[in-house]
C-alpha cells in the first residue's frame, strides 16, 4: 500500500495531530475542513453560507494538491453547529458539486473546533 501526506500552503493549516489529508493507493481522505481563510487564518464570515464556501474552497485545493478535484469527490461528512443551518450550507454546498454530487451525511454536534459554524470532510478517488 501507497500511502502520502498531502499539505498545501493554499488551506489553513492543520491545528492539531493531523494532516490535512492522506492519500492512499487511489484514495484521498481530506480532515474536516473549516471555513477559515489560509491568508488570514480567520472564519471568512459569521454565516453558516460564508464559512461553507470557503470550508469548501479549501477542500479544493486539498484535492488539488493531491491530484485530484471536485468532481472525484465519493463521499462528504458534513458538520454543523446548528442543524436548523442545514438549508444555507446545502445551497452553498450544492454549488460546488452542480452534477452527481457525491454521497453525504449531515449531521449536528454539540460545538466545532475554535467555534466554527461547519466543518467538512471529504473522501475522492485519484483520475484514472
Amino acid at each position: 500500500m501507497s500511502r502520502k501526506v498531502i499539505a498545501t500552503e493554499k488551506a489553513p493549516a492543520a491545528v492539531g495531530a493531523y494532516s490535512q489529508a492522506i492519500a492512499a493507493n487511489n484514495l484521498v481522505f481530506v480532515s474536516g475542513q473549516l471555513g477559515m481563510d489560509p491568508a488570514t487564518k480567520q472564519f471568512a464570515g459569521d454565516t453558516v453560507a460564508a464559512q461553507t464556501k470557503q470550508a469548501l474552497e479549501n477542500m479544493s485545493v486539498i484535492l488539488d494538491a493531491a491530484g485530484t478535484d471536485m468532481a472525484h469527490v465519493v463521499k462528504c461528512t458534513v458538520l454543523l453547529a446548528d442543524i436548523s443551518t442545514f438549508g444555507e450550507m446545502n445551497e452553498v454546498y450544492g454549488s460546488f458539486f452542480p452534477t452527481e454530487p457525491p454521497a453525504r451525511a449531515a449531521f449536528a454536534v454539540k460545538d466545532l473546533p475554535l467555534g466554527a459554524l461547519v466543518e467538512i470532510e471529504a473522501f475522492a478517488v485519484l483520475p484514472d
